[in-house]
């Protein structure tokens, strides 16, 4: 597969499935957290996804289009690893991270405290939507609701 094929399959795949899981999103109490603002295309899905819900957003710097920066308050920068720790406990209802780099070595790094960082912050039955498996008891691995494979980006569920 193309390394096109490869980021158009994945991006198939997040959409997909943050469309599914915004339906359940919406019915829940919580905050919204985007670990990784990038150039801010699945923050400005979310906020069309989830109209007047509050997302906060965290990345290391700003980067995005214009039309996809959240408000001040709502965009905490600085090393996500540490910014974040300060929502532990908030009972979020969905948290996406998309900080992957698609180089194993550092991916594992990652993956050594972001699954544990994301179950602290959800609340029991909350979301957690990311583009690197999150191995950790608290998650529960679900099926993406996707024709593409179940390896391209992952849900799970705090439970």
């Amino acid at each position: 597969m193309s390394r096109l094929e490869n980021f158009i399959s994945r991006m198939t795949a997040q959409r997909d499935i943050l469309d599914q899981v915004c339906v359940e999103v919406a019915k829940m109490e919580g905050l919204v957290l985007e670990l990784g603002l990038g150039n801010g295309r699945t923050f400005h899905h979310l906020r069309e996804r989830l109209p007047g819900r509050r997302i906060v957003v965290f990345d290391r710097e700003v980067g995005a289009h214009a039309s996809s920066i959240p408000e001040a308050e709502n965009l905490v920068l600085g090393e996500i690893r540490e910014t974040a720790k300060r929502f532990i406990g908030i009972d979020a209802a969905l948290v996406h991270a998309d900080i992957g780099t698609g180089y194993d070595d550092r991916d594992a790094v990652t993956n050594t405290w972001l699954p544990d960082l994301i179950a602290r912050m959800l609340r029991v039955g909350g979301f957690a939507v990311s583009g690197t498996p999150l191995d950790h008891p608290q998650l529960q691995r679900l099926p993406p609701p996707t024709s593409e494979p179940a390896d391209r980006y992952f849900l799970s569920r705090r439970v």
